[in-house]
């Protein structure tokens, strides 16, 4: 599982913008959005990089959760 921090999402619209960006990345199986701590959390086995470039091009700056 990978949980990246995203930042600007602040409803369901946003949510699922960035739900469907991640799950069109490679090797995703699946995408859960934690609005309220501004996280999502990727199973599968997806390139990070690539996941976070989908959810940056989606409008919603992305970085791994630390």
């Amino acid at each position: 599982m990978v949980k990246l921090k995203v930042e600007k999402m602040s409803c369901g619209h946003c949510a699922s913008a960035v739900t469907r960006a991640a799950t069109k990345v490679s090797g995703v199986e699946g995408a859960e959005v934690d609005l309220a701590n501004g996280e999502v959390a990727v199973s599968g086995n997806p390139d990070v990089n690539a996941l976070i470039a989908a959810i940056n091009d989606a409008g919603y700056p992305a970085s791994e959760a630390r």
